[in-house]
């Protein structure tokens, strides 16, 4: 039987490895472990850049997204790609916005209120279109004056990645002069075949309200400007239960509400305590 000299370091070492095979290997971490990776050494940093590896977090109907794209994508290589799929894509006419989170090369999409069931909408004395600057999509919804808030989108989930849960959120402002917007019989639900989840919200919590951590939790300021508010969460497994339903109501107190300016519903892969923590 052989025996192992002491003292001396093992040569079977990922620098003894080809190239091919390193990329192979990091292919089954994440995105944000290879960039992580490529600090370590070398043959690190030369596997790390490969087209093979980085096709690997590529989603796998990315030529059908590109093709879907309003402005054509310039990049040299599918790490170019990636990186470049981070940032907001606008697909479909500009009626979705479509995106790849940076650790993980999940998908993330945002829904145009232009794509949605809004009651009352053409009702100019109730809601009107505008155009807000900094804002992902070329026109908002403006609430002028309704009893009945109702706002319904849909997605289907074969463009979302699988085996993923995902958080829905409702994108909006709140103008100075808004009212009647702070009700606590305000409802988000969010539906995927036979599961559903539906959850009381408050796009204008209460001051007075004792529970400032489920406040905090629900309602985000964006870096972009805008408010966030979680609706709730649905579990997508293979992609093949049909279209995830997204509401928004407030139609229990039928008093008069002003001000809201709706951007659009945005779902993501849900991020737990815990990879916020490692995140940050």
């Amino acid at each position: 039987m052989a025996t192992e000299k002491r003292g001396r370091p093992s040569t079977c070492g990922f620098s003894m490895l080809p190239e091919e095979c390193v990329s192979y290997l990091l292919s089954f971490t994440s995105p944000r472990d290879v960039c992580r990776s490529s600090l370590v050494s070398k043959s690190f940093l030369a596997a790390a850049q490969t087209d093979v590896l980085w096709e690997s977090f590529l989603p796998s109907d990315v030529a059908e997204i590109l093709s879907r794209a309003t402005h054509p994508v310039d990049y040299s290589s599918r790490k170019e790609l990636y990186f470049c799929l981070c940032h907001p894509l606008l697909v479909d006419e500009g009626r979705l916005s479509f995106q790849l989170e940076r650790s993980t090369g999940k998908k993330t999409y945002m829904l145009s209120p232009e794509t949605m069931g809004i009651t009352w909408m053409d009702t100019p004395q109730y809601w009107r279109w505008i155009s807000l600057p900094h804002s992902r999509f070329s026109r908002q919804a403006e609430l002028l004056s309704v009893c009945w808030l109702h706002i319904t989108g849909s997605i289907d989930s074969r463009l979302l990645s699988q085996k993923t849960m995902y958080t829905a959120y409702m994108i909006y402002k709140l103008n100075p002069d808004s009212y009647g917007l702070d009700s606590n019989s305000q409802k988000a639900s969010i539906k995927l075949g036979a599961h559903s989840q539906e959850n009381r919200v408050s796009l204008e919590p209460d001051d007075e309200e004792d529970d400032e951590e489920e406040e905090e939790k629900q309602i985000q300021l964006r870096g972009d400007g805008w408010l966030e508010m979680e609706l709730g969460e649905i579990y997508n497994d293979q992609g093949d239960e049909g279209e995830i339903a997204i509401i928004f109501s407030d139609v229990e107190e039928l008093h008069w509400k002003k001000g809201l300016v709706f951007a659009g519903f945005e779902i993501r892969p849900t991020k737990r305590k815990v990879d916020v923590e490692l995140l940050g």
